[in-house]
């Protein structure tokens, strides 16, 4: 499992579909919060979920050296199966090592029950649907989580 954690101070994810767009989570800009794209591959497990929501709500990465844990920042979670593409060949990603939406989809779910069931303020993109993510990065600050 990889969790791709951004430091932001805004962001918002949206689903399109063919009856228009509605914004299904959000961290609204009066503050910090952390957005997490998370990637899941085929020898992932809830234990490995659990433990990477651990260590993003303790991560010391808001201002301050704080966490998440300190200050009850927002975390949006969005499934995001490219964190796992392979570009070491051609010009054209392969997605082996992504697990499948059966697979992964449990896994992202589970990550966000963590969380939440640590404390944490959190929302949600919905897997596998087209979703657009705007967000505004504080800092920058960009963290590869993995164990």
């Amino acid at each position: 499992m990889r969790i791709l954690v951004q430091r932001v101070t805004s962001a918002r994810v949206t689903v399109v579909s063919d009856v228009g767009a509605q914004t299904v989570g959000e961290i609204r800009p009066d503050g910090q919060g952390l957005l997490a794209l998370v990637g899941v591959t085929h020898t992932d497990d809830v234990d490995i979920a659990r433990r990477l929501a651990e260590k993003l709500w303790r991560l010391r990465i808001l201002d301050d050296e704080m966490s998440v844990s300190d200050v009850g920042a927002p975390i949006l979670v969005v499934s995001q199966f490219t964190l796992y593409g392979n570009t070491t060949k051609g010009r054209r990603p392969t997605w082996n090592a992504a697990a499948p939406g059966a697979v992964a989809e449990p896994l992202v779910d589970a990550f966000a029950a963590a969380l939440v069931a640590l404390g944490a303020q959190v929302q949600t993109g919905i897997f596998g649907a087209d979703m657009q993510v705007e967000l505004v990065n504080d800092g920058p600050v960009t963290v590869l989580l993995e164990l």
